[in-house]
């Protein structure tokens, strides 16, 4: 089989469903500070910063350009750890978990209607196939953080 013909296929099909503005829900809900809120919200409304930074594979200072940015919109608060000094716990404000929840809710429901367009067995198919790749691309290490293969 020819897999470079398909992934250009498979790239030139990608950039249509990237056109129509629809995803940015979803990529709000799994990337940036979306995803910081919504796994800080997850995660008890309270987490340190290095385990939102592994969690999204992405540098510390991607992670604190991310923080300072909510902070200053008032949706997560940083605190010293009182149990060890030298850390920094993430918390979520009332208003930013009112948000993650607001976020997760409407990139669930664009999800949901974009797999009911496919039908119950392609919409199956499609979560089996991505679970699938997900599998094959990360593991997940003891400490229950994911790495890279690929």
């Amino acid at each position: 089989m020819d897999y470079t013909a398909l992934a250009v296929e498979f790239l030139d099909k990608s950039q249509l469903l990237m056109k129509d503005g629809l995803n940015k829900p979803i990529d709000e809900a799994v990337q940036g500070e979306g995803f910081v809120l919504h796994y800080v919200a997850i995660h008890g409304g309270c987490v340190f910063p290095g385990d939102i930074g592994h969690a999204m594979c992405v540098s510390t200072a991607r992670v604190a350009m991310a923080l300072n940015s909510l902070e200053k919109k008032g949706l997560i608060t940083r605190q010293i750890d009182a149990s060890d000094r030298r850390k920094i716990l993430v918390r979520l404000t009332s208003e930013g978990k009112l948000l993650a929840d607001k976020n997760y809710r409407v990139a669930v429901d664009v999800v949901a209607k974009r797999l009911a367009l496919l039908g119950e067995y392609d919409a199956k198919e499609y979560v089996r196939i991505t679970g699938r790749l997900a599998e094959l691309f990360f593991t997940v290490v003891p400490d229950g953080s994911s790495g890279g293969k690929v």
